[in-house]
């Protein structure tokens, strides 16, 4: 039976994908290999196999965590009684910080999606596009309420600002001029003024 944490008390699983993430996104999915891996964890091939069952498996779930995050904190925004744009502002800023806070893995889903099997990747997509669903409504919402101009159709302002945060993992420097709240606050203003009656 593998075991469920390590010497020092870190869930095996945790390990596993903490390693993972670091080597894929230094060296990429396909030029990382199941024995760097499990060296790097600390763990054996049986450890790897009995939680992820195989290296896109980890990959996978490097995608998962962080959409599972995102989409967790996407609904509370949403759902919160505050006005619409001033949920919208807070979702826009929060959907930039955690993927900041998690660059390698935004690192690794843009360089290595393709590497997952059909299955698989049609599932990571129905995930984004939930996503991105929930967050289209909040421009929706706010469109047909008429706090936001109708102007630009929804889709193209949701398309126009993940197409940021999609490109923070090639810019973006935590020991850079601005912080990850500063770039936060720039782009979310940057989307409420597009949107802006």
């Amino acid at each position: 039976m593998a075991r469920t944490t390590d010497g020092d008390g870190t869930p095996v699983p945790r390990k596993l994908l903490s390693a993972a993430t670091r080597l894929f996104a230094e060296h990429g999915y396909g030029k990382t290999s199941v024995q760097e891996i499990v060296e790097a964890a600390g763990v054996t091939k049986g450890a790897l196999y009995h939680y992820f069952g195989s290296k896109e498996d980890l990959l996978q779930e490097v995608y998962g965590r962080m959409l599972r995050l995102q989409q967790e904190r996407l609904d509370a925004f949403a759902g919160a009684d505050a006005p619409v744009d001033v949920r919208l502002r807070a979702a826009a800023a929060d959907v930039v910080v955690t993927t900041i806070e998690n660059l390698q893995d935004a690192t690794i889903f843009f360089r290595s999606m393709h590497h997952l099997s059909p299955g698989k990747n049609k599932q990571v997509r129905a995930e984004r596009r939930r996503y991105h669903e929930r967050f289209r409504a909040l421009v929706e919402e706010g469109q047909t309420s008429g706090v936001f101009s109708s102007a630009t159709p929804a889709d193209l302002v949701v398309d126009y600002h993940f197409g940021s945060v999609h490109h923070l993992s090639t810019w973006y420097r935590p020991d850079g001029p601005l912080t990850k709240e500063q770039v936060a606050d720039h782009l979310a203003d940057l989307l409420l003024r597009a949107l802006r009656p």
